[in-house]
This record gives structure tokens, sequence and C-alpha cells, in this order.
């Protein structure tokens, strides 16, 4: 049963590391106060310094490693905030 489980887990969680960066984004954009903070930190250092950097610590925090191939990017995520961003293993 174990090895099921944990077979299962996996598969689960292979999916949301796939879909990690984007999940992060839709919280910002769904939480009043991370989006004002977010849109100050915008217009201070830019969009892209923001939206990497915050990809970036995504990576860090859940010592994700980069998927590799045709299908590392995601260039249709769910969130307005973000245009693409890449996928994790």
């Amino acid at each position: 049963m174990s090895s099921d489980v944990t077979a299962f887990a996996e598969k689960a969680l292979s999916r949301f590391a796939k879909r990690i960066t984007d999940e992060v984004f839709l919280l910002i954009h769904n939480d009043r106060e991370l989006m004002q903070e977010y849109l100050r930190l915008v217009q201070e250092s830019g969009l892209d310094t923001v939206n990497q950097w915050i990809g970036k610590k995504v990576k860090e925090r859940f010592a994700l490693a980069n998927e590799t191939g045709d299908e590392a990017r995601n260039e249709d995520p769910r969130s307005t905030l973000i245009q693409s961003h890449q996928k994790f293993q």
C-alpha cells in the first residue's frame, strides 16, 4: 500500500511543481494586501525584476530543479501577472 501511496503522492507533487510559480502569482493576485505590495514593488523595481525574483525565490524555497526540454516553460499561465514561467520537476 505505501508504495502505491508514495507513487501517487509523487505524481501529484510533480504536477504541482510544474505550476507552482503560477499558483504563487494567483495567490498574490487574489490577496488584496499582497497585490498592493506587489504593485508598489513593480513600480519601484520594474515588472521583470519583481517577477524574476519571485520565480527564483519559489525555486529556492522549495528546493526545485528546472524542468528541461521542450516543455520547460509554461507559456499560458492562469495568472494575469505573468506571461510565462519556468516549470520545475
